[in-house]
């Protein structure tokens, strides 16, 4: 077992924020909520969405997945100087002597967006057989892999809500078994009319922007984006000359195996996520500065995070969602809090939890409420997922 410490590298994001770092900051500085109806497809279903706003260059063969995913990936290469932006298939690094991966967290996983084939082919008139190609091509890890000509391995992770903080977990597990010098980690999911229906006959779709942690919240918007982060052992990056964006310390989850929707009332499952990435890095709760949960808004989730982090943390422990900026980007969710919490940790900065107005008694605390400067050592991201899932990660500052 590697026992070398694990170094953020590069990153990048694209969500209802903006398309870059840069732009991500912008907006939530400006607290810029960019919420949106339905346009990516047929459905009549109409509550607010967030939309990533891109050039659009689908073609029959190309996945809308897939295109978020390349423009967060190529934005955390150019940062960890693997590649260059300006020489498109170049690499700056010598493949032959370092094992590089990557794993992706989706759920869309350029999969389900082939609902027409469907019906032309239940009805016996399918005009082209294109959509076939967009599922044997779905793999958005090994893509990219080929693309690159990076050594593998490359692994999609499919575990609902919580599948981009357990691709960064992956990742961890691979560095320090040594399967990989460098992996590339994170999660992308697109706007998709099958998880819109899915989670409307739920009942848990706001018919307003979401309101984490708020009294009065009812319910959670979809959004769609990608975010990809860059971890290496020490070693390599020391060698290479790399510069060190954040530590990722410390990741663990746990099934609390209670409901298919639902988490635990108690916040079992929770706890004991967090509670094992504390101690995996020798921390303590006190440790932790603040935290960027997973806050979907929906009446569950928000009370079960709230009674498992007042009872975990002290009233000095920061908490925030950036679910009333994203919308809950499923697959994605974990990478883009992961992205948002080492931002936050380099501009020692924390945004305010837009939607939040009024304290929920229930809960007993309130998000951050404006944006707020201070310092701050380490951060936890939390996410929960369909199945009892829950699962931590750990950032420091360095």
């Amino acid at each position: 077992m590697n026992d070398e410490k694990i170094f953020i590298t590069g990153m990048g994001i694209i969500s209802a924020l903006g398309n870059s770092m840069d732009e991500t900051f912008k907006s939530l500085t400006a607290n810029k909520v960019n919420d949106s109806k339905i346009d990516l497809f047929e459905c009549d279903i109409d509550k607010p969405v967030f939309k990533a706003d891109f050039l659009n260059k689908t073609s029959n063969l190309t996945m809308r997945t897939k295109e978020l995913a390349d423009i967060a990936f190529k934005q955390a290469l150019v940062q960890a100087q693997i590649i260059d932006s300006d020489k498109p298939g170049f690499c700056r690094l010598d493949l032959n002597n370092l094992r590089v991966g990557i794993c992706c967290g989706t759920t869309v996983a350029s999969q389900l967006n082939d609902i027409e084939f469907y019906r032309q082919f239940r009805a016996g008139a399918v005009k082209s057989y294109d959509p076939v190609k967009h599922y044997l091509s779905g793999d958005i890890s090994q893509a990219l892999l080929l693309e690159h000509n990076f050594s593998g391995p490359g692994v999609n992770v499919v575990n609902a809500c919580s599948s981009g903080t357990d691709a960064i977990g992956v990742a961890m597990s691979w560095i320090k078994t040594g399967i990989c010098d460098i992996v590339i980690a994170g999660g992308a999911d697109e706007l998709n009319r099958v998880p819109v229906a899915g989670f409307n006959s739920l009942g848990i779709l706001s018919d307003s922007v979401c309101k984490p942690f708020d009294k009065n919240r009812d319910g959670l918007n979809l959004g769609e984006g990608a975010a990809f982060i860059v971890l290496e052992k020490e070693s390599t990056a020391i060698a290479r000359k790399a510069s060190i964006l954040s530590e990722c310390c410390s990741y663990a989850t746990a099934v609390d195996g209670y409901h298919l929707t639902a988490p635990r009332p108690d916040g079992q499952g929770l706890k004991t996520a967090i509670s094992k990435a504390l101690l995996n890095n020798d921390l303590c709760a006190k440790d932790i500065d603040f935290i960027n949960a997973h806050g979907t808004a929906t009446k569950n989730n928000d009370h079960v995070e709230g009674l498992v982090f007042k009872n975990m943390f002290s009233q000095q422990t920061k908490i925030f969602s950036i679910k009333g900026y994203t919308g809950h980007t499923l697959g994605a969710a974990g990478a883009i809090d992961a992205v948002i919490t080492i931002l936050s940790l380099q501009k020692q900065w924390l945004p305010m939890n837009a939607g939040f107005s009024q304290e929920d008694p229930k809960i007993a605390f309130s998000p951050v409420t404006k944006n707020t400067s201070f310092k701050a050592e380490y951060a936890l991201s939390t996410s929960l997922a369909f199945g009892g899932q829950n699962s931590a990660v750990i950032f420091r500052r360095v």
